[in-house]
């Protein structure tokens, strides 16, 4: 498409845009933002050494320190893996092709499976409020130029003297800690009770400048792993203690990095709360990053106003640093909301009665988190991260099956294999009463691991086939003749499988020691014969031990 005419796209959708900022006009200078959970960016300046003895370029388990270098940027590499497409009828906001939501979605339920053991349970917010809901939390007053505005039926807001809750516009949300305080007022809380940590993967809206848009990384339209721990003051140093470990865990998994620990201190002037409770809430910060065992780095006075914060600093693989990760301390919407906790014999004993409280009450300090930040941004580090070799569990072209001919035996034996392999069918055999009993469906079980498995059976020359595959980075090809059929057995070759000492390994416990000889051709690549259900169990290892 030529830039003219993708200029006129854009300006004709953006006429259309029934959504709109609340202002019509931009600031040069960026404004200060009333939440943590904001878009990751790239480190915008130099930060001081916690230590002499640290280096300036502090980093936290270095999970890899070659990181592969593509030659383009993710969205070259997501039009040939078929990952996502832009539309300027919404200018921001990617759809997301079957591959790419497979990505997605597997980058969820991978955190979703962690949840159980860190504590947090997950909800399911709003995505529009009422005005007054973003007066009371601060983003009326300090984000509304980046947020979007929204007019329904008896809520245009023309109306004048209208009662709280009458005729009000309403906001998209551009961040989740307000439902989540109104889901944390909802109950009477007592100190054993808390922490209380609620997730929230909700879609999240952002009225960004037009120009910036790109790809996944600059968006309109994205999800957050978000997270709010609402705890007690003297919980605040083994939540984030218990974060940095998550973080630590989930970047290693991925093989990101290197990546460093920021520690943004006080602002000079623009704050709230006391010089000693900023004091405590750093000491406790700078206790969790020293417990780490990784090296950090301090950022003087990059605070947000309403607490100090930890950020995790990612360097891609073309060298640029991004904000992912971040933990933040918030005094401010506790106070906002009225949050409030029936307070321990102890607190009672050693803590001031809070202005405004029972005296037998406490306000709780909230920790926002986010591990991925914005899921399609860690999408797009991702992308290029890997440049379309994705481990098996993640990738959204885990195999294909090539049929070698046109014959009907052939392609019963490739669609039953399809089955299998993806996980639909349990049986060896393609008997005809599992083809009777496949149309009475039956529900499948929760743990049931589902994998995109391709098939080829266009009438073309294998060598084409083969050439296409290898392209499109499957990590398996299965080529199915006249043999397989009759020995209703797989032949997998491993092309584009990462880690292929562990992968090599899985295939050994799989068919045994005697029979686990690979075959390997003159180009190096691995492959085997098997059953249709060896080739499943090897899959459903790959997944599990997230190779």
């Amino acid at each position: 498409m030529t830039a003219p005419r993708r200029s006129a796209l854009l300006l004709r959708a953006l006429r259309c845009n029934q959504l709109h900022s609340r202002y019509a006009y931009r600031r040069a200078q960026p404004i200060i933002r009333s939440c943590s959970c904001s878009s990751p960016a790239r480190l915008p300046h130099a930060v001081n050494v916690a230590s002499p003895a640290s280096p300036g370029n502090a980093q936290l388990n270095a999970t890899t320190s070659d990181p592969p270098t593509p030659t383009t940027d993710h969205r070259t590499i997501a039009q040939i893996h078929d990952l996502f497409i832009t539309t300027p009828y919404s200018p921001g906001s990617p759809l997301l092709l079957p591959n790419g939501a497979y990505v997605f979605q597997k980058l969820q339920s991978f955190l979703r499976a962690q949840y159980p053991q860190f504590g947090f349970k997950e909800v399911i917010t709003p995505t529009i409020y009422k005005k007054s809901l973003w007066e009371k939390s601060g983003h009326w007053e300090n984000y509304a130029e980046d947020m979007f505005s929204v007019q329904g039926r008896g809520a245009t807001g023309r109306a004048e003297n209208a009662d709280l809750g009458q005729d009000e516009e309403f906001g998209l949300k551009p961040m989740n800690c307000p439902g989540h305080c109104l889901l944390f007022a909802n109950d009477i809380r007592s100190y054993r009770d808390l922490p209380v940590r609620f997730a929230d993967f909700s879609a999240l809206h952002r009225n960004e400048i037009s120009g910036a848009l790109t790809g996944l990384t600059r968006v309109r339209r994205f999800h957050q792993d978000d997270a709010h721990i609402f705890c007690r003051p003297d919980q605040i140093l083994e939540e984030i203690e218990r974060t940095l470990k998550f973080v630590s865990m989930v970047y290693d998994t991925f093989g990101l990095g290197p990546y460093k620990l920021l520690l943004s201190t006080r602002p000079e002037d623009h704050y709230i709360g006391t010089i000693d409770e900023w004091d405590k809430a750093e000491q406790q910060l700078t206790t969790a990053l020293n417990n780490s065992g990784g090296e950090w780095a301090l950022n003087r006075g990059d605070g947000a106003f309403y607490g100090p914060k930890i950020d995790i600093i990612l360097k891609d693989s073309n060298g640029k640093e991004h904000q992912t990760a971040t933990i933040q301390l918030d005094f401010q919407l506790p106070q906002r909301f009225n949050l409030q906790y029936q307070a321990s014999p102890k607190e009672l004993d050693t803590s001031p009665p809070v202005e405004g409280l029972d005296s037998a009450n406490r306000r709780p300090v909230i920790v926002h988190r986010a591990i991925y930040g914005s899921l399609e941004r860690f999408m797009a580090l991702l992308i290029e991260h890997y440049a379309g070799r994705y481990p098996f569990w993640l990738s959204p072209r885990p195999a294909i099956i090539l049929a070698l001919n046109q014959d009907e035996k052939t392609l019963d034996y490739v669609t039953h294999l399809q089955s299998v392999l993806s996980g639909i069918q349990t049986s060896e055999s393609p008997s005809a009463a599992h083809r009777e009993q496949a149309g009475r469906p039956t529900p499948q079980p929760l743990s049931t691991i589902h994998l995109p498995i391709d098939v080829d059976t266009l009438a073309r020359p294998l060598g084409k086939k083969l050439i296409e595959a290898r392209k499109k980075k499957y990590n398996h090809i299965i080529v199915v003749g006249d043999a397989e059929v009759q020995e209703q057995a797989v032949t997998l070759e491993v092309v584009n499988q990462p880690n292929m000492d562990a992968t090599r390994q899985v295939l050994a416990d799989i068919v045994g020691k005697q029979s686990s000889a690979t075959i390997s051709d003159r180009k190096g690549r691995t492959s085997l014969r098997m059953s249709a259900l060896e080739s499943r169990m090897y899959f459903e290892r790959l997944v599990q031990e997230f190779l």
